[in-house]
């Protein structure tokens, strides 16, 4: 059956599998003479290695470190920066020195607790101050400056009513997974299969072969059914298969490697905390004449993908808005902490987090309502972006916002909120809202540079479609997502077209999971590969047809000079949050969660609510319950309880509403929807609870404990 309606939801391939709990993850697989592998970490966060002892190795048991690297000891990525296995310095509390090999794993516990290693110790740089501190010093991975010229910024400044300057700051969050990461390597006849819990499959394959220094055709890689990612299972497996990958050409046996979620919590990349210093020039009636902003992360101990990270970061910082004058620089930097990588958003939720607190607060400075005071800046089509290039499709955001306002009554909510909280002393009322946006796939030209996708559709003479694509479900959707594509282009029975969880072997290169891109850039591509396919369809004869990534004109992205189109389309959203906040124990409980959202044409409405209310709980948990900390360079929270994300009991009904906002680079018109979902919750969040008590906040996640600090030093406590 297929609907005439491509939006229309269908049972989901992987539904019954996942439902009946029979889809094996990697963790359930079990090979005949499958060997463990556990991993010595440093246990100091910046020294030198004097020298190791290793206790006596029972038959059967081994040690795998730098010496068995055939090839280069980085994990091949952005920077040569990421040994594999540290053999000379560590540079964090975590970072693998060896592993431990063999059949049991409480054995190869018992032997890394008899390691002795001698260090020789140095002074870390733990905290991001620290790094802004010392960044001329100790490292900058990246940075980047663009946009209006300072010495008309200084002049604008000179002659402005005011200035008002603002620091804000967030903090790490945890992907949560729901499978921790895991990765089996096999040694075969011909090379090394690594199959595990990925985003990435050609990442992996890349890094697995320079560090086996082997042909391409020597090793392969497979995608195991997959529990979650959010960005953690993009970079990170590239180390993982490594490990695996040397240990079991090592051992010539299978070699698992499995992480606890103590383990996980406390080695693996993490969203990067970061700090900024807006600083906004404003007239007599409170009207932006300019800002600047200079904002920093922390990259951790290895640049990964922070040179990346930090460009969305820059990108985003002025939100959605039309700001006159505006100048941004930023940095990535370097401390002997795990490192931070890629996170659903990749650096749009700090940036969207901080400029919506800026704003807000301007807004109540000049004593104008918050959002009357945004939507005014809000661009429209037409308009230039930060960087020079331009919003050349439908902006619905006035639309959206008007909608949303009506929707929730927001001025009659309002002058309820205020009576009730002048005679509740205890609880308290809150509105707010955040206003947002999301670049859909890679930054500039990216696409066509360096990713160049390929896929292939492969029909039998049974005239059923296989997609070959090496992109990852990871419980997102895309199976069903990629199928439906095919299947409507063919006119063919939904249940006629499959899409396997992707192997090196006989998969094409069609990028990675990553950036919002897979429905709308390889679902384009499947698009016109089905259109190919049906264009000389014979029946019942084997087909395979491959079509490759095609351009899209924009003005020129300079990577250089940070100018040009970074994206060939964005999505946008809106979100309002209602909530009450207990002045005596600091507790927030949300009440109604609002979000509009335009991301062109959903392919599978109930897939796209699926990421509609994951990322909004996601990104609202950001903004006043998840806090994880790292003291002298080490993780604190060892488990999801100590961390605190949200259970269902902390997740309230969500209603969503979907603009139809046709995209014509996408499938069917749709446009990137994993990412922005996540975006607005935070600062939806946060401009409630100060609504809510009349009260600023300059982080996040906004705690009980923060708010009980701010209320008693109101009070004067």
């Amino acid at each position: 059956m297929q609907a005439k309606n491509i939006s229309s939801s269908v049972k989901k391939k992987d539904h019954d599998g996942k439902v009946s709990g029979q889809l094996a993850y990697i963790g359930d697989v079990k090979l005949d003479s499958m060997l463990y592998g556990l991993l010595y970490r440093s246990p100091i966060a910046y020294g030198k290695i004097r020298s190791i002892k290793l206790p006596p190795m029972p038959e059967g048991y081994m040690k795998v470190g730098a010496e068995h690297i055939p090839g280069a000891n980085f994990v091949k990525l952005l920077h040569q920066d990421q040994p594999i296995f540290a053999d000379e310095w560590v540079h964090y509390i975590g970072e693998p020195m060896f592993m431990l090999v063999g059949p049991k794993l409480d054995i190869l516990h018992g032997l890394a607790a008899a390691v002795e290693v001698d260090f020789e110790e140095h002074p870390a740089v733990c905290t991001l101050e620290e790094a802004i501190a010392l960044k001329d010093q100790t490292g900058v991975f990246a940075s980047h400056e663009f946009g209006e010229r300072m010495d008309v910024i200084q002049a604008i400044e000179a002659t402005a009513h005011r200035i008002i300057e603002e620091t804000y700051e967030t903090g790490y969050q945890e992907h949560v997974y729901l499978e921790p990461q895991s990765m089996l390597g096999i040694y075969e006849a011909n090379g090394i299969r690594v199959e595990g819990s990925m985003q990435c499959l050609y990442y992996v394959k890349n890094a697995l072969i320079s560090a086996l220094s082997c042909a391409d055709d020597e090793v392969r890689v497979v995608q195991s059914p997959t529990g979650g990612g959010f960005g953690g299972k993009e970079d990170f497996p590239s180390l993982m298969a490594c490990h695996v990958g040397i240990a079991a050409k090592a051992a010539q046996q299978p070699v698992m490697l499995l992480y606890d979620r103590h383990e996980d919590f406390e080695v693996t990349t993490k969203r990067h905390p970061a700090k900024f210093n807006y600083r906004t020039a404003i007239d007599d009636q409170g009207r932006i004449l300019s800002m600047t902003v200079e904002l920093f992360l922390d990259g951790g101990a290895n640049a990964g993908l922070s040179p990346v990270v930090l460009q969305r970061a820059l990108l985003n910082s002025a939100g959605v808005y039309r700001i006159p004058h505006f100048h941004a620089k930023g940095y990535a930097l370097r401390t002997n902490t795990v490192p931070n990588g890629a996170f659903r958003g990749f650096g749009a939720p700090q940036s969207f987090a901080a400029i919506e607190s800026v704003l807000g607060h301007i807004s109540k400075d000049v004593n104008q309502d918050p959002i009357a005071y945004k939507r005014s800046y809000v661009v429209r089509q037409g308009d230039p972006t930060i960087t020079g290039g331009r919003f050349k499709d439908p902006v619905l955001m006035d639309d959206m916002i008007q909608d949303l306002l009506q929707a929730v009554d927001y001025a009659k909510k309002r002058t309820e909120f205020n009576a009730v909280n002048k005679h509740n002393k205890r609880y308290k009322k809150g509105i707010g809202a955040s206003l947002f946006l999301h670049g859909c796939g890679f930054t500039g030209s990216g696409e066509r540079d360096h990713i160049r996708a390929i896929v292939k559709l492969a029909k039998t003479a049974g005239d059923r479609v296989q997609i070959k694509i090496s992109n990852s479900d990871m419980g997102q959707g895309a199976i069903t997502t990629m199928c439906k594509i095919v299947a409507h282009e063919l006119e063919l029975p939904y249940d006629d077209v499959s899409f396997p969880y992707p192997d090196t072997r006989v998969v094409p290169d069609s990028g990675p999971t990553v950036a919002s891109r897979t429905t709308m850039i390889v679902g384009k591509l499947l698009e016109r590969a089905a259109r190919k396919l049906k264009g000389c369809w014979q029946a019942g004869a084997a087909q395979e047809v491959v079509e490759h990534y095609v351009h899209e004109q924009m003005i020129p992205w300079d990577e250089a000079a940070f100018t040009g189109d970074a994206y060939p389309a964005y999505s946008w959203g809106v979100n309002i949050v209602e909530l009450e906040a207990d002045t005596l124990t600091g507790n927030v409980r949300i009440d109604k969660v609002y979000g509009s959202f335009d991301i062109g044409k959903a392919i599978d409405e109930q897939i796209v609510k699926g990421q509609i209310d994951g990322g909004m709980a996601q990104g609202l948990a950001y903004g006043y319950m998840e806090k994880m900390t790292s003291k002298l360079g080490k993780i604190q929270q060892k488990s999801i309880s100590d961390y605190g994300p949200p259970t269902s009991m902390d997740v309230v009904r969500i209603d969503s509403k979907l603009y139809d906002n046709p995209f014509a680079g996408g499938p069917y018109g749709a446009k990137g929807v994993g990412e922005l979902p996540l975006t607005g919750g935070a600062p939806a969040v946060q401009a409630a609870i100060e609504d809510a008590l009349q009260l600023s906040f300059y982080h996040i996640p906004v705690t009980p404990e923060l708010i009980i600090d701010q209320l008693s030093k109101k009070a004067g406590d």
